[in-house]
């Protein structure tokens, strides 16, 4: 017997409704499904509007969908508390400069895990010190050198981190990574794409990787799913999708991109 899919979608469909007078609706994504298995790397690719991040922001409970399900370890997403939930499932941003407020200090961004998703572990300062410590370890972020300063005092790959840092805090089973490189240069991104890697094996985190980037999709992915006018147009191990692929809209994402065989050069 197989062994139960961590999250699954379920023909997942997500209608925006435009305008104030003469409304229409708009389609974010339709009869998406898929799974994602523990300890792995899945990810969503697709040009920007085609329903990435619908989905992202669908899985993450941000929004509700308009038909269809997700579960997760076999528990329909909207039986969960919000705090279960997001002790379980973690999000990293596109945006890192935007997730933190300015003025805090790295150790004070840590607060509102505490706050409200560990509020039940009683923990003492030294406790909470060394939780913070561990994470940012993990993330390869010195605590002594980044542990009194101010997010904007940081670049943009350490920002990113951070993030991730945060996330591990409640220990999640799935982190949902939305175009997390799309705003830190070229010279970082490979960092930050190998720490997802590093926590797949050393945490045996899952990952739902959102990115229009098929390059960052082939390197880092288990499985992908290539996404297309809101809907799923080829779904697979990333070596079949990428190396033989059925779909044409895929055949010609394949096309723009030279050298997908060089691995490491690819959209880093």
């Amino acid at each position: 017997m197989s062994e139960q899919p961590l999250l699954e979608v379920k023909n997942l469909t997500k209608y925006y409704t435009s305008g104030y007078i003469f409304t229409k609706k708009v389609l974010g994504c339709e009869n998406v499904s898929f799974s994602i298995n523990r300890g792995e790397v899945f990810t969503l690719v697709g040009e920007s509007g085609s329903g990435k991040t619908t989905v992202a922001r669908l899985v993450m409970k941000l929004i509700k969908p308009t038909s269809g399900e997700i579960y997760l370890e076999g528990k329909n997403i909207e039986q969960y508390d919000q705090r279960e939930y997001y002790t379980k499932v973690q999000a990293i941003f596109q945006d890192p400069f935007s997730s933190f407020n300015p003025r805090y200090s790295v150790e004070r961004v840590f607060d509102d895990i505490f706050k409200f998703l560990l509020k039940d572990r009683d923990l003492t300062k030294e406790e909470k010190e060394n939780l913070i410590i561990s994470a940012l370890e993990k993330v390869r972020l010195a605590p002594e050198q980044v542990f009194d300063r101010s997010p904007y005092e940081l670049s943009g790959g350490q920002m990113q981190r951070l993030l991730i840092a945060r996330a591990l805090l409640v220990k999640p089973k799935l982190v949902v990574a939305d175009e997390i490189t799309s705003m830190i240069d070229a010279s970082t991104r490979v960092d930050v794409l190998n720490e997802l890697l590093h926590l797949k094996e050393r945490e045996k985190i899952s990952v739902l990787f959102i990115t229009h980037d098929i390059g960052q999709a082939y390197y880092i992915s288990d499985r992908v799913a290539v996404m297309w006018k809101g809907r799923v147009v080829e779904e697979g191990p990333v070596e079949k999708v990428f190396f033989n692929p059925t779909a044409d809209y895929t055949k010609s994402l394949i096309a723009s991109v030279p050298k997908l065989h060089e691995k490491w050069e690819i959209g880093m």
